[in-house]
C-alpha cells in the first residue's frame, strides 16, 4: 500500500476557472416551448441587438481583469447587454439544505446557491440527436409590474444505454477521518458502493484510496471481471480513524488514477468526503495547484460527493468548480443509492467541454435584468469564445437552467433576448455553438399558470432566495411571495406534476416556513 503523509505544496497558485462534470439526472418530457430556437443569433435588421462577436476571428480576450464574485442581486448597467457564465451543473447546495432543515436548522445564507435548487429537478427541454446541446428560451410575467423570469435551459441527449457506453475507470477517495464515523458518513458511502460494485460492468474499473492524517492506495486500479469480491473486502474494511488530511487524499486519488489510467475509458477520481479539512494543506487552490499536471494532461476530473451534518460546502464546492468537475450531497441512503448506482454508471461519459452560455437582451425591450445565482461562475463577456478560458464540463442526460429576472420596457414587442451556448468537442476540441431566443409575446401571462416545469423553476429559485435573504422570510425576486405562500404553492405544484422531487421541495419549504 502507498502512503502518503502531510507535504508542503510547491509552485505558483494557477488561476482554474470554474467547470462542471457529470451527474444531473436531466429526463425528457414534453417538448412544447415559447421559445425560438435556431443554430444562429437572432438577426432582426431593425434592433440594435447586442450580440457576441462573429465566430471567426480569434475572439480572444487580450487584457483586462476577469469578471469576479458578483452578487446575484445586482442589476446589469446600461449598456452591457449581455450576460455569460460558465455552465454548472452542481446540486450540493440543495441537498445540503433539505439535510440542515431536516435537523430542524435553518442553513447559512453563505451555503445557499439558487442555481444549485434550480438544477435539481427534471427539466422539460427538448434534447439534441447527437453530442451538444439544445437552447430553450421561455419564461413567464411575475406579480411585480414589467418584471418577468426568463429561462434558458440546455439540454444535453439522452444518456445511453449501460452497454453502450465506454468502459469506465473510476478512483474512489474515501475520507475515513474521525468525523466520518458519524452514522449517515462512512457507512452510507460503504453500503453504496457495495451496491454500485455489483451493478458495474466487467470492463469496468475501480481503484480505492483512503485518506485520514495520511492517504493510502487500498485498492490499485481493478477490473470488475472476476475481482468483485476483492473489491468487495476493500470497501468493507474501510473504517474511520484520526484527522482529516483531504489535500493528501486527492493527490493520491490522482496518482492511482494515473497509474491506472485506461485508454478509450472515462477516467474519473470521486471524492467522497464531509471536506472538514484540519491537517495537511486545507485551501483548495494549493490542493488542485498539487494535481494540476494530472488533470490537464489526462483530462482526468474530480466528481464531489459530499456526506454528512457538519460538512465543509465552501472547500468541496472549490474544489469541484475550479477542479474540472461539480458536486452532489447525499443526506440518506436514497440518495446514495442513486447518485452511485443509478446516475454514476449511467453518466460515465461526457459530451461537452468548456461549456459556456451568453444571454444577449434586447436594449429596445429589456430595461434591466439580473441573473439569479451563479455568483462565482461568471465570465468576462470578452471571454466567450475565447476556448483557452475554462467553462463547464457537461455529459449526456444533463440539463443546465439559469434563470433571469428581467424588466420590460412598457408595452414591449417583439425581441426579448438571445441564448447561446458554446462549447468543445470532448475528443477533438473542436468548438461549436447552439442558439436559441424568446420574443416578448412568447412570455406567458402568470409564472403560476406557466407550464409545470417552468413554474418549478420559480418555485426553487423563489425558495433559495428567500433562504439567503435577512430573516429568510422575503425573496429578493419580482413578485416572490413569502415563505407561507410560497408553501401552498408548492403543495399545489406537487399534486399537479405528481413528482416526487417536488413533494420533498414543497416539504422543505414548509419546514422552513416553520422553523423562520
Amino acid at each position: 500500500m502507498k502512503r502518503h503523509g502531510t507535504r508542503r505544496p510547491a509552485g505558483v497558485l494557477l488561476a482554474l476557472t470554474a467547470a462542471c462534470g457529470l451527474l444531473l439526472t436531466g429526463c425528457s418530457g414534453d417538448g412544447d416551448s415559447g421559445a425560438r430556437k435556431s443554430d444562429a443569433s437572432y438577426d432582426g435588421a431593425t434592433r440594435d441587438v447586442p450580440r457576441p462577436p462573429a465566430p471567426e476571428g480569434s475572439g480572444r480576450y487580450e487584457g483586462g481583469e476577469r469578471e469576479g464574485e458578483q452578487e446575484s442581486r445586482d442589476v446589469a448597467p446600461e449598456p452591457d447587454y449581455l450576460s455569460t457564465f460558465a455552465l454548472d451543473v452542481d446540486t450540493a447546495s440543495y441537498g445540503y439544505a433539505r439535510r440542515t432543515l431536516d435537523e430542524g436548522r435553518l442553513p447559512d445564507p453563505s451555503t445557499v446557491r439558487p442555481e444549485e435548487f434550480v438544477n435539481s429537478f427534471r427539466q422539460d427541454y427538448p434534447r439534441p440527436d447527437g453530442d451538444g446541446f439544445t437552447v430553450t428560451v421561455d419564461g413567464a410575467r411575475t406579480d411585480e409590474e414589467d418584471w418577468s423570469l426568463v429561462r434558458v435551459g440546455l439540454a444535453t441527449r439522452n444518456a445511453e444505454a449501460d452497454a453502450e457506453r465506454p468502459p469506465a475507470a473510476l478512483t474512489f477517495v474515501i475520507d475515513v477521518s474521525g468525523s466520518m464515523g458519524e452514522p449517515g458518513r462512512l457507512d452510507l458511502a460503504q453500503e453504496a458502493l457495495g451496491t454500485m460494485t455489483d451493478r458495474l460492468r466487467d470492463d469496468d474499473s475501480v481503484a480505492l484510496v483512503t485518506f485520514s492524517d495520511e492517504a493510502e492506495t487500498v485498492l490499485p486500479m481493478t477490473r470488475l471481471d472476476g475481482n468483485r469480491g476483492e473489491i468487495h473486502d476493500a470497501i468493507d474494511s474501510l473504517e474511520p480513524i484520526d484527522s482529516t488530511n483531504l489535500g493528501a487524499g486527492v493527490e493520491t486519488g490522482y496518482e492511482t488514477a494515473v497509474e491506472g489510467l485506461r485508454k478509450g475509458a472515462t477516467n474519473r477520481v470521486v471524492l467522497v468526503s464531509d471536506a472538514l479539512a484540519n491537517t495537511g494543506e486545507t485551501e483548495a487552490g494549493a490542493i488542485l495547484e498539487r494535481i494540476s499536471d494530472s488533470r490537464r494532461e489526462h483530462g482526468i476530473t474530480l466528481f464531489g460527493v459530499g456526506v454528512g451534518s457538519d460538512y465543509g460546502d465552501a472547500l468541496m464546492e472549490q474544489l469541484a468548480d475550479r477542479g474540472d468537475g461539480h458536486t452532489v450531497y447525499v443526506s440518506d441512503e436514497e440518495d446514495a443509492r442513486e447518485v452511485f448506482c443509478d446516475e454514476l454508471p449511467r453518466n460515465i461519459e461526457l459530451t461537452a467541454r468548456d461549456a459556456k452560455a451568453q444571454v444577449a437582451f434586447d436594449p429596445e425591450t429589456v430595461a434591466e435584468f439580473r441573473l439569479v445565482g451563479y455568483d462565482n461562475r461568471r465570465v468576462a463577456d470578452d471571454d466567450f469564445r475565447d476556448d483557452r478560458v475554462d467553462g463547464g464540463e457537461v455529459g449526456p442526460g444533463h440539463t443546465v437552467t439559469a434563470l433571469y429576472a428581467v424588466r420590460t420596457r412598457p408595452g414591449a414587442e417583439g425581441h426579448l433576448a438571445t441564448a447561446t451556448v458554446r462549447w468543445l468537442d470532448p475528443d477533438s476540441r473542436t468548438p461549436h455553438e447552439e442558439t436559441g431566443g424568446l420574443e416578448a409575446e412568447g412570455l406567458a401571462e402568470s409564472v403560476w399558470r406557466a407550464r409545470p416545469r417552468l413554474t418549478v423553476t420559480a418555485t426553487a429559485a423563489y425558495f433559495a432566495d428567500a433562504l439567503r435573504s435577512d430573516g429568510h422570510r422575503e425573496s429578493s425576486l419580482p413578485g416572490a411571495p413569502g415563505l407561507g405562500e410560497l408553501s401552498e404553492r408548492a403543495e399545489g405544484l406537487a399534486a399537479r406534476t405528481e413528482d416526487a422531487d417536488v413533494r420533498k421541495l414543497a416539504e422543505a419549504i414548509r419546514t422552513a416556513d416553520g422553523l423562520d
